[in-house]
């Protein structure tokens, strides 16, 4: 019989149910490929049973073959193996089922088809695709309770393989990436991707009307040494952008995906941000490069429409909505636009070089004499004029260095980022950087650094001069007088002048500025695109979508072009330019300290293809930036890493729900390991004790008293761990205990409660209690103290659960612990009641006002106080499912005051007091925990009073030396009372209430034969014999004298610590010692039982 459409096929054997993986041998030729479902023939002729699903479920791995193997009779496979479509069978038992005619071919089967008989698979890339991935399906190898658990057992329903359902947002994004492949995504190479981008970035105006004049400022040498110092930067970043790029498959995002999937939303955040607003305004600031060339020429044929500055705002206009329609007509039409960009370029290039070689006397008053040794050696070294340096003359041609990013901006447009971007890259800096030298040589070699442009200043025979104009036959020696309009140091047009063709020269600026501008446009509404996409920045998000088969930002378009507009029609860019090459010199600092601390991180998913880069030259690389930010413009250096820091604490701040595997969790990890090592290999030492505590507070939301007073002594302090004691009466589904797991922990740090949740399953409490103090924690780091909730109704339940819960405490004893115990009149399990703070789930909850409606599942989950629920032993495991028909229910008054008293620690305590009974001394716990309490900012405006026992008659001295003692702890304290009278006889009354109480737990051996009341005793060990009570009658008046004292000194106090009274393993009763607890803390304001492990945790000395 055929599954049902949706239910997922069993591995139970027999013939009506077929796993959803077992081989379908018949079909796998045929009906894979038409996609129909055909029943596999027996050699009888007969058809075998069909239970395969007509449809696999979804995302499930497809196993058949496609290959046309045929049917079962034509590979000699026997009815059997034919016939049983469930039960899956060993390589062996399958050849001992085939006629001994078949061997070779069956041999051949198996040899062919290895991993497609089996349920188990063999390695297949799709397995590793994330849940979006555009390049592939997601498949799903099998789980492995598919793969271990018992045939007779329904597998669980198993998920993802991190164990998360993708959203319908991942389910979208992967329908169409689907889509977008089958439409045919335009993705480019690394020639067309990132070479031609990153060269026409490179070569930017700077090299056509800045370069000539550094090197008449700075000299070949220098200039030089400038240009290779700027490559130096920019090829350790590129090396470092290279190792990133191909550490995993790369997405849209340029610099920001680098930065973010390598350090974190943090750094990634901040960076994108910028780095995006950055490419903005670049636009702005090539257009208007562009904007004043053309301005220029219209102004020498007096063509002007306005003024100046007017003009310039209106053909930059004109440019910025023209590249615009080019970018938003598509990145096949932008990157077609780009080649006839870098055609005109390389023409232009070309046209210099060639004009350097050919002299015309017309060119030589201008300075142009051709390739001379006596120019060459004369402007080889610097002639810094107007206050100019090196430094400032490497911060100005810097900006013609950057622009490396270019092709790693649209990443997602890439073919194989992975190989394109170090490829392209790369080769870009070299080739430029060789271009750059190419012409600073060529400038200097053939041009001479002033030159008056009259044809009359040849040299005179009585005229005597060394320079090198001088033995080309002109005497120049007026322009150090200034004045001069034409050489290196005065025409920025001079390249014009060598050129072959002039106008070519011009056409090449024009191809410079737009190609650059034409590069920013298009990166920064995709790097803004990416940032949206992952929401780190919530109000932005309407800025992720995208449009048509490439997902095109369109909206990112509009708000970059308006960006742009508006630094266009400024036309004043002069102040903000070092800030934009500020921002671009931050990104590559921060890629190239991704790297080091990747590296450093030493993480096993480190590892790149790509292996020419050293983790110290990436740091030398991002302090190389850091320097050259600072000699560029330091207010500018400044402002950037302000600008970065904000927002790098408002990204720390607002904490995006993303885990991308950053360096940085790596390096946590690293550091955590590291110094939880070393702190193994050092002695414990009583200054450094802290309160590490197991606190058994079931579910984290179900006990909140428990779990907010615990936290308030123990945050940033002492180690926290919420354990969670569950016995399930069925198998353990570990899927749903890791599920758990993950929003019990998650719900803890939404809570901001620094500790840690730990589920255990057990037989019960005692065992799995047990386990948590033998078992959790690392080294050092590890709970000294356990800490439980008082068993408030213990007398309604069952005596075996007061049993087990006293045997707990005496677990804790016997394993060095201290215990702490909180008792509050109204109880502490809420997991019973409909308006708890329930428990996030997995993903945030959707707004709206839908009501919460608590769903008990009997999964007897047991906890340390699970006699507060309204069950003994069976606790109801709270799950919040979401109705938004039903009204709440109303709650009891009993239930509203337990969620109000549940809150109590939560809120800030007035003015009151912790009253400390420290009648034993345990090592100080008893007195440590409510120091650190009241050291808190909730408990601050509480004072401690210390009660002490005493003798009548020496009461003062007693107060003294406490009085003594406590100062040199160093403790703060109010008051000191001593209690004489503590071993005066309780009121009667009170003598015949716990009379009454204890009556139902009495073994009255006197009343029955001994062998009777010795097999009685044998079968309810907690039954309370007449001679234990005789032997600790003194010990039970006390805690009936106590809790008279309590309440006639302590009524009104705000908490009470009081030590615990102890019980002699194996010679007190559990019934006998839950009743002096109960008796003891009965009635009275909320109480803490500590008893220490009698380990000093005080000390006095320093």
């Amino acid at each position: 019989m055929a599954s049902s459409p949706g239910q997922k096929p069993s591995l139970k054997t027999g013939g009506s149910g077929q796993s959803r993986f077992q081989v379908d041998i018949v079909t796998e030729g045929a009906s894979v490929v038409s996609g129909e479902h055909t029943a596999p023939m027996g050699t009888d002729g007969t058809t075998a049973n069909a239970g395969e699903e007509t449809k696999p479920r979804s995302r499930s791995v497809n196993f058949m073959d496609p290959g046309g193997i045929g049917s079962a009779m034509d590979l000699g496979i026997s009815s059997d193996v034919a016939q049983n479509s469930d039960t899956v069978r060993s390589e062996s038992s399958h050849h001992s089922g085939m006629t001994l005619g078949s061997d070779t071919h069956s041999s051949t089967y198996y040899m062919r088809t290895f991993g497609h008989n089996t349920i188990d698979a063999i390695p297949n890339i799709d397995f590793y695709r994330q849940t979006e991935a555009p390049l592939g399906d997601k498949l799903i190898r099998p789980t492995l309770s598919e793969l271990h658990d018992e045939l007779d057992k329904e597998p669980f329903e198993e998920s993802l393989a991190n164990g998360e359902e993708p959203t319908a947002a991942e389910e979208a994004a992967a329908k169409k990436a689907k889509e977008a492949a089958k439409s045919g995504t335009i993705k480019f190479g690394w020639v067309k991707g990132v070479l031609i981008r990153c060269m026409l970035n490179i070569w930017g105006v700077m090299l056509f009307i800045r370069m000539s004049w550094i090197v008449g400022q700075a000299g070949i040498g220098l200039t030089c040494a400038i240009i290779l110092m700027a490559t130096v930067v920019t090829t350790i970043t590129g090396l470092s952008t290279s190792a990133i790029a191909t550490n995993g498959f790369v997405r849209g995002g340029g610099a920001y995906y680098l930065i973010s999937r390598s350090l974190g939303p943090e750094f990634g955040g901040s960076i994108g941000l910028i780095f995006a607003f950055a490419n903005a305004v670049a636009v702005a600031m090539y257009v208007v490069g562009f904007a004043e060339t053309v301005v220029e020429m219209l102004n020498d044929v007096d063509a002007l429409m306005t003024d100046e500055l007017n003009d310039i705002r209106i053909v930059g206009t004109l440019t910025v909505i023209l590249l615009l329609g080019i970018s938003v007509a598509g990145m096949e039409w932008e990157a077609k636009a780009q080649i006839v960009l870098l055609v005109i370029l390389l023409g232009a290039i070309a046209d210099y070089f060639i004009g350097a070689f050919i002299p015309v006397e017309e060119k030589e008053p201008k300075g142009f004499f051709g390739y001379k040794a006596a120019i060459l050696m004369e402007n080889f070294g610097p002639d810094f004029r107007d206050g100019e340096t090196f430094f400032s003359m490497f911060a100005i041609f810097f900006p013609a260095a950057t622009g490396i990013l270019a092709g790693a901006n649209i990443s997602g447009d890439l073919t194989d980022p992975q190989s394109a971007i170090p490829k392209g890259t790369l080769l870009a800096i070299l080739i430029t950087g060789i271009t750059y030298i190419g012409v600073a040589f060529s400038a200097g070699s053939c041009i001479v650094r002033d030159a008056t442009g009259d044809q009359n200043d040849t040299l005179a025979s009585d005229v005597n001069c060394t320079d090198a104009a001088c033995t080309l036959g002109f005497d120049f020696s007026i322009c150090k007088e200034g004045g001069c309009q034409y050489g290196l140091m005065n025409d920025f047009q001079v390249m014009g002048l060598v050129s072959g063709f002039g106008p070519l020269i011009t056409a090449g600026i024009f191809s410079a500025t737009l190609s650059s501008a034409l590069a920013s446009l298009v990166s920064a509404p995709k790097v803004f695109q990416a940032l949206c996409k992952d929401n780190i920045y919530p109000g932005l998000g309407m800025f992720a979508k995208g449009y048509g088969k490439n997902n095109e930002p369109l909206r990112g378009y509009v708000l970059t072009f308006c960006i742009g507009l508006a630094f266009i029609l400024i036309a004043e860019l002069n102040v903000i330019a070092p800030i934009i090459s500020n921002f671009f010199l931050a990104s590559y600092a921060l890629i190239n300290f991704s790297v080091f601390h990747a590296s450093l991180a030493n993480s096993p998913g480190w590892r790149p293809s790509f292996k020419y880069f050293n983790k110290w030259v990436s740091l030398a690389g991002a302090i190389l930036c850091c320097v050259v930010m600072f000699v560029i413009n330091w207010w500018a250096a400044l402002v950037t890493l302000l600008i970065v820091l904000a927002l790098y604490i408002y990204v720390s701040y607002k904490k995006p729900d993303v885990n991308w595997g950053s360096s940085t969790q790596a390096l946590i990890y690293n550091q955590a390991l590291t110094h939880c090592l070393h702190l193994t290999g050092v002695e414990d030492h009583v200054k450094n004790f802290r309160p590490q505590c197991l606190v058994m507070t079931g579910y984290p939301n179900s006990r909140p008293a428990l779990l907010h007073l615990v936290h308030a002594f123990t945050k940033n302090v002492g180690l926290m761990v919420c354990g969670h004691v569950r016995t399930v009466s069925r198998r353990p589904n570990f899927k749903e205990v890791s599920q758990d797991h993950a929003r019990c922990q998650r719900w803890l740090y939404k809570k901001n409660i620094k500790a840690f949740y730990t589920p255990v399953f057990a037989e019960n409490l005692r065992h799995g209690t047990q386990y948590l103090l033998q078992a959790t924690g690392l080294g050092r780091l590890k709970p000294n103290t356990l800490v439980m909730g008082f068993k408030n109704n213990w007398s309604d339940g069952e005596m075996r659960d007061v049993e087990i819960y006293i045997n707990t405490i005496h677990d804790a004893f016997d394993l060095q612990n201290g215990v702490v115990l909180l008792r509050l009149p109204e109880g502490l399990d809420v997991s019973h009641v409909q308006d708890q703070d329930e428990l996030l789930s997995s993903n945030e909850k959707p707004p709206g006002t839908l009501k919460d409606v608590v769903v008990a599942v009997n999964m007897k989950d047991v906890d340390s106080d699970s006699g507060l629920s309204k069950t003994t032993s069976s606790q109801s495991s709270p799950l919040i499912i979401k109705d938004s028909k039903s009204s709440p229910i109303p709650l009891s008054l009993a239930d509203q005051r337990l969620l109000e008293s549940s809150q109590q620690f939560k809120k800030k305590q007035g003015k009151g007091t912790v009253d400390v009974w420290w009648l034993f001394d345990d090592g100080g716990l008893a007195l440590l925990i409510p120091y650190l309490l009241t050291n808190k900012k909730k408990w601050n405006d509480c004072r401690i009073r210390v009660f002490i026992g005493g003798k009548i008659n020496r009461m003062d001295h007693d107060r003294r030396a406490m009085a003594t003692l406590l100062s040199k702890f160093r403790i703060d304290f109010s008051d000191i009372n001593v209690l004489g009278d503590i071993n005066t006889k309780p009121k009667k009354h009170n003598r015949l209430s716990f009379g009454e109480l204890i009556e139902p737990y009495r073994l009255k051996e006197d009343d029955m034969e001994q062998e009777v009341a010795e097999r009685l005793k044998a079968q309810q060990p907690w039954r309370i014999t007449d001679n234990e009570l005789e032997l600790y009658k003194a010990k039970t008046n006390r805690q009936i004298r106590l809790n008279e004292l309590l309440k006639e000194h302590s009524s009104t106090a705000k908490l009470i610590v009081m030590s615990m009274p102890l019980a002699r393993k194996g010679t007190v009763s559990s019934a006998l010692y839950m009743c002096w607890l109960e008796t003891l803390s009965k009635d009275l304001p909320p109480l803490l039982l500590v008893r220490g492990n009698h380990q000093s945790v005080l000390t006095f000395y320093s």
